[in-house]
């Protein structure tokens, strides 16, 4: 009878240390869209200064984007949500919307991989391949997470507007542009 009390003493004083270490330890969640401060454009300097290979594995120098307003939409063919918004981004660089900002794709995947996920499906914009390096890069925009997709909005002036983990919601999508346009 006495281990068992002994028990229960040791398990409320250990249940009692976590609460207490829970409740002082605790750390807001990263928010699911966020704004990057203005002004920034250490990560557009760096990502402009790459040259990647294309889904067709022509290296092409990012500078070529530079002073376009860019949606940089960092993605993997493995990655659901990253392949269901495909489509709408491929809507809107058709669009009206479209002549005014240019969507790039940067795949976080082997060349191989790419290239045969975009042999099966078409997109309207252009396909960069990173590879794990890309993960780096999206960092650098602020990912900290390293979650896809993770997309960018670059005004032409090179700085970032703002920044969207998870799958884009298109209508908010749409009046971020219309605001930094």
């Amino acid at each position: 009878m006495k281990k068992i009390a002994m028990y229960a003493v040791v398990a409320v004083l250990f249940a009692g240390a976590g609460a207490w270490y829970g409740s002082h330890k605790k750390q807001a969640p990263a928010p699911i869209t966020s704004t990057a401060p203005a002004g920034v454009t250490g990560p557009v300097a760096a990502m402009m200064a790459e040259s990647l290979p294309n889904d067709k594995g022509v290296k092409e120098a990012l500078s070529k984007w530079q002073g376009k307003t860019l949606l940089v939409n960092f993605w993997a063919p493995w990655c659901a949500p990253c392949v269901e918004e495909m489509p709408e981004l491929s809507e809107l660089q058709n669009s009206e919307l479209g002549k005014k900002v240019q969507v790039i794709g940067i795949g976080i995947d082997s060349p191989s991989n790419i290239a045969e996920f975009t042999q099966k499906v078409k997109v309207a914009y252009p396909i960069y391949v990173a590879g794990m390096s890309g993960t780096e890069l999206s960092r650098q925009f602020g990912n900290t997470q390293g979650g896809l997709p993770f997309t960018v909005l670059i005004g032409a002036d090179g700085t970032v507007k703002k920044t969207y983990l998870a799958r884009l919601k298109f209508d908010d999508l749409k009046a971020d542009l219309a605001a930094f346009n």
